[in-house]
């Protein structure tokens, strides 16, 4: 930037588990800005240049080179996020599915050909559609999926043509930055992803670039509704979090809806933006099934995530498990019920399961993003759907039932931008759209529907 690599400051990055640096990364600030510009319009028309089936070998390698170094990649995400080993490798799997299915992309999302002559008067025109690049596109990534969120992004930009201004989260940024050089090591040059890491000064002053044509961000509610406030006249794709319900059926398989919603409370230390946290259950099986999920969470190993033994790892920083400890403390002051859980260790927050939480509390109505998950019985498949509807973020819900009637009423009446049937809120495909519904995003990810938020069409008519 516009500092030597002798005068730029530096930030160390924090293994969550332990506090040992697992590396340092040098810090941008607002002052450079001018020269990542300047870099990134030289990437743009490099990007705009690469032929469509160039784009596609380069993601295909970077997918095969990431591949062959998993095993490097998943140890980078425990170290540096807290993910356990075990979800790390999985995620490194999602990568460079994410990565393969951008190269296919690069090679099928062309455009169209127009049928003029539907139209009285146009019967002697004949022309189509082009999926043209945006040009510059700055993606702002979270810390809990640091590496195929990553992907999320830069995958389908790079298979549009479009350069890419790429800010990860400091508090995890190793494992963005290695993905970048695996994408220049395939062959990408160099200037189509600047990556710049920094606080807030930095994105604050990135945001309101002019020459900037897309923010592609996945974050926190606040910080999505200041960037859309510095932003300008740009395309906006956001991801802001959800607080996903998941409906249990008196006629579900109980064994089965447990152990899924086990899984999807908990995953990642539920800091997860599709996590189950409102587990509603109907009535008559409601004792049964929080006595079963009660004693699954319970039986989870919470421990060093770098241990094949342990289920589930620390939060990515100690503020952020006091935070949710004092989450949990309020409700239970407001009323709520302890079932299991509520103890901290530095980062560890131990599962945690509650019910009776009043529904004022922040812990039903807000985004936990924590190892936290309430229980609620209900009487009528009408008030399970009032109170899934009852929150302002809306990315996934579930249903567990074994009526496709019941099923099929639920995907229809409950507004989130995913229902998962017979399956946890936490299900997600990297093919498939993803996003909310309410203020839970704008735009859709899911390589496809990126890939085309990231084009501008461009049409062609021809006057015969």
């Amino acid at each position: 930037m516009s500092k030597s690599l002798a005068e730029a400051a530096t930030c160390a990055v924090f293994n969550p588990f332990d506090g040992s640096i697992v590396g340092d990364v040098l810090l941008a600030t607002a002052a450079d800005v001018p020269q990542i510009m300047v870099r990134a319009e030289q990437g743009r028309a490099l990007a705009r240049a690469l032929p469509r089936y160039r784009r596609a070998q380069i993601l295909e390698t970077a997918a095969a080179l990431v591949q062959s170094r998993s095993e490097h990649f998943a140890c980078q995400i425990t170290a540096e996020a807290g993910k356990t080993i075990r979800q790390a490798r999985k995620e490194v799997t999602r990568c460079i599915n994410t990565l393969k299915l951008s190269a296919e992309e690069a090679k099928r999302g062309a455009g169209e050909v127009i049928p003029f002559d539907a139209y009285a008067g146009s019967e002697n025109r004949m022309g189509w559609f082009t999926r043209e690049p945006l040009g510059i596109i700055l993606a702002i990534t979270p810390f809990n999926d640091p590496l195929n969120l990553v992907a999320h992004k830069l995958g389908p930009a790079i298979a549009a043509g479009n350069a890419v201004i790429l800010k990860p989260s400091e508090l995890a940024p190793l494992s963005a930055l290695s993905l970048v050089d695996v994408l220049i090591e395939a062959g990408l040059p160099t200037e189509v992803v600047t990556p710049v890491v920094g606080g807030p000064d930095l994105g604050a002053a990135l945001v309101a670039m002019r020459s900037i044509r897309m923010i592609s961000f996945t974050g926190g509610f606040k910080t999505g509704e200041a960037i859309s406030r510095l932003a300008g006249l740009k395309k906006l794709a956001m991801d802001l979090g959800g607080n996903a319900p998941v409906i249990v059926m008196a006629d579900a398989a109980l064994d089965k809806a447990v152990e899924a919603c086990v899984s999807g409370a908990f995953w990642a230390a539920g800091q997860n933006c599709i996590g189950t946290q409102r587990i509603l259950i109907e009535r008559p099986i409601y004792d049964a099934f929080r006595a079963a999920f009660v004693a699954q969470t319970s039986a989870l190993r919470a421990g060093n995530p770098q241990d094949e033994a342990t289920d589930v790892g620390p939060m990515i920083t100690e503020a952020a498990a006091r935070g949710v400890e004092a989450l949990v403390a309020r409700a239970m002051a407001a009323g709520a019920r302890l079932l299991t859980g509520h103890k901290r260790d530095g980062g560890l927050y131990v599962p945690t399961v509650l019910e009776a939480v009043p529904h004022d509390a922040a812990l039903w109505c807000q985004e936990a993003f924590a190892p936290v998950v309430t229980l609620e019985p209900f009487d009528s498949f009408d008030d399970a759907i009032e109170m899934a509807n009852a929150v302002d973020f809306s990315l996934h819900a579930g249903i567990f039932t074994s009526s496709l009637v019941l099923a099929l009423e639920a995907t229809n009446r409950i507004e989130a931008g995913g229902v998962m049937v017979n399956d946890s809120s936490d299900y997600r495909f990297d093919a498939m759209p993803f996003g909310g519904f309410k203020y839970g995003s704008l735009g859709r990810e899911g390589v496809r529907f990126a890939y085309e938020d990231m084009t501008q069409p461009r049409v062609v008519c021809i006057n015969r």
